[in-house]
């Protein structure tokens, strides 16, 4: 009876060896990864989400499949992967809405920092302030003239209600001390075209939205809202530099479910940072006007925190709501 029980034992320690997390990473992925993009494809979010699927893929050894589910803002698809198995297998290409505004805007059914894990940023895009190319303001300092003279007959248009080209607009006028007429578009093309129209004379974009106006000579740039200068935009100056401490800038990054193995979360953070670090991506991001980045999920998780607390009173002040 003895050697039986001894058996027994071993087969139970066995049973548990196999269960842990860490036997379970080694053998990780061996089948295909969902990246979700929780929005339509060909926009900013899915275009840099497709360009580190194939190096991601590659390190992996397995295929990271780009998964489109749109809506509400962002929060159904985010919200697929918050309630997804924390096995690696489902993961969320996020940016700053979903994970950080949205849930200031309206009630959601996840809240990021208790449902999702964070594995790291892939890239940081600053808000840049565009005006129409004919507009009298050549710089900050006379956009910032321009804009006091106009008062409320000035439109700033954004790319949506609620989103960060809105708020970045308001926090702006009240740093500035400017009354500008918020304009909501429904997406980066359509408020492109108002500039043609010239419905709007200033708008806050990513480099994403404003790369073919700007590049056809009918937008330019005036100042970035990063904190310093970046070489994403050189020449280009801070907004800060004349408007002491406005900063605004969207994170791109991927997230997973809350639980997730740490090996498993450290082979995907391996894989996203080989990803950004290789030149042709690099090159890609720049010339999109994106800064690549990796980080540590603590980074990606301070991101997160600093954006609720910068918005926070924005949306409050203001009473936005979607």
């Amino acid at each position: 009876m003895r050697p039986r029980s001894l058996n027994l034992r071993a087969m139970l320690s066995l049973a548990l060896f196999l269960a842990s997390p860490f036997v379970f990473a080694k053998g990780y992925p061996d089948k295909p990864i969902r990246l979700i993009v929780p929005y339509a494809a060909g926009g900013s979010t899915d275009q840099l989400a497709r360009i580190i699927q194939k190096p991601m893929s590659e390190y992996l050894g397995q295929p990271v499949v780009v998964e489109n589910k749109p809506g509400a803002g962002g929060a159904i698809g985010t919200d697929v992967v918050a309630k997804s198995a924390p096995d690696g297998y489902t993961l969320v290409f996020g940016n700053t809405g979903p994970n950080a505004v949205i849930q200031l805007l309206r009630k959601v059914p996840y809240d990021t920092l208790r449902d999702l894990r964070p594995i790291s940023t892939v890239a940081i895009a600053p808000m840049i302030l565009a005006v129409p190319a004919d507009s009298p303001a050549k710089s900050m300092k006379e956009f910032l003239a321009y804009a006091r003279k106009q008062g409320t007959a000035m439109n700033i248009g954004s790319v949506g209600n609620g989103s960060l080209s809105h708020l970045t607009s308001e926090y702006f006028n009240e740093m500035a001390g400017l009354k500008m007429e918020h304009i909501p578009y429904t997406g980066g093309a359509p408020l492109m075209t108002a500039f043609l129209n010239g419905q709007v004379q200033a708008a806050f974009v990513t480099g994403l939205d404003g790369a073919v106006m700007v590049g056809s000579g009918k937008v330019r740039y005036l100042a970035v809202a990063s904190p310093g200068r970046t070489e994403v935009v050189p020449g280009l100056p801070t907004m800060a530099e004349d408007v002491p401490g406005f900063k605004s800038q969207a994170w791109f990054g991927v997230l997973a479910p809350k639980g997730i193995p740490p090996e498993v979360e450290k082979k995907l953070r391996d894989a996203i940072t080989k990803a950004v670090a290789q030149p042709e991506v690099r090159k890609i991001f720049i010339d999109r006007k994106v800064e690549p980045r990796s980080g540590s999920a603590e980074d990606l998780e301070k991101l997160i925190r600093d954006e609720i607390g910068q918005w926070n009173p924005v949306i409050t002040k203001f009473n936005i709501r979607l």
